[in-house]
């Protein structure tokens, strides 16, 4: 087994693009993004999506390929990169994976359970069903329709909760009846490199690429896709939060630092999560020798 997929994740922040870009000239091959948010074309900005100069630097897949409206799902972006994934190994035996997109990198390490594509009539019942009826509805039948997965869902999540019920629905079965939770066996080796850094460093990090964001356009990006903001795709940190301050809810300035407040917390999330996987070897993003080092011994 000599074709290898090196996953690089870290915190929203950490500094993985930079060292991506580097991993992947070293290799002279390509990336493909794990990130849930890039994957459209309109939300360059706010999802620090690869620069045309990063892009001119190393081929980038699964950036900017979808439309706000598009549906996609991690088990859509499963398929689709282990499709992808074969022609990149035609071509090179090394290829790197990068993002913070928990389920996504879990999608193409683990495997996810083989659950129903949801068809279009029952998603557009479940999305008039939330609209009429509300989040805490649709909590209730979920709790009715599946117990079992009702007493480990976010019930905060609307996408997570509406998708469940899309399958309660559409198969008359649980949701839970599909998830088998096993790893499947890939057909290459996994390398997976974790980068982290003391909180304070990360915050600061954090909170000055908020900042930047802004100096580029951030609140111009924001009030283009305004008329969509009822999109799941825009409920994402550094856009529902100036949609309330657009609203006339919130001044610009609260909406700012609320921003930088939500971007901390998804990054202890992200660490949370990523600190459950054994395989994961981490470094300080700084280690680009020690890193170089590591998979080198790794593909030895």
């Amino acid at each position: 087994m000599s074709h290898t997929l090196i996953v690089l994740i870290g915190p929203t922040g950490v500094g993985k693009t930079e060292l991506s870009l580097s991993i992947a000239e070293h290799f002279h091959t390509s990336i493909l993004s794990s990130d849930s948010r890039q994957l459209y074309a309109d939300l360059k900005i706010g999802t620090a999506a690869p620069t045309p100069e990063q892009l001119a630097r190393v081929p980038h897949h699964f950036v900017g390929t979808l439309k706000l409206t598009d549906y996609y799902s991690a088990a859509q972006y499963e398929a689709d990169v282990m499709k992808k994934l074969e022609e990149l190994f035609s071509l090179n035996e090394v290829v790197v994976l990068t993002g913070g997109s928990m389920m996504y990198v879990d999608a193409i390490c683990k495997g996810i359970d083989d659950i129903p594509t949801v068809d279009k009539e029952t998603r557009e019942l479940m999305l008039q069903k939330y609209a009429e009826e509300g989040l805490d509805h649709l909590c209730a039948e979920l709790k009715l329709l599946d117990p079992e997965y009702y007493q480990i869902v976010d019930l905060k999540n609307p996408k997570r909760v509406i998708h469940a019920l899309e399958i309660c629905y559409m198969t008359g079965k649980s949701y839970t009846s599909f998830r088998t939770q096993s790893t499947k066996k890939r057909p290459f080796r996994i390398i997976k490199i974790g980068l982290t850094r003391e909180r304070e460093e990360l915050y600061e990090r954090i909170n000055r690429r908020v900042n930047e964001m802004l100096d580029a356009g951030l609140l111009e990006e924001v009030k283009a896709v305004y008329p969509y903001k009822e999109l799941n795709s825009l409920n994402t940190v550094g856009y529902k939060e100036l949609f309330k301050y657009l609203n006339g809810e919130w001044t610009l300035e609260f909406a700012i630092e609320k921003i930088k407040q939500n971007s901390r917390i998804y990054s202890r999330k992200q660490m949370t999560w990523f600190k459950r996987d054994n395989e994961i070897h981490w470094f300080h993003p700084d280690q680009k020798e020690e890193i170089m080092n590591y998979i080198n011994e790794q593909l030895a």
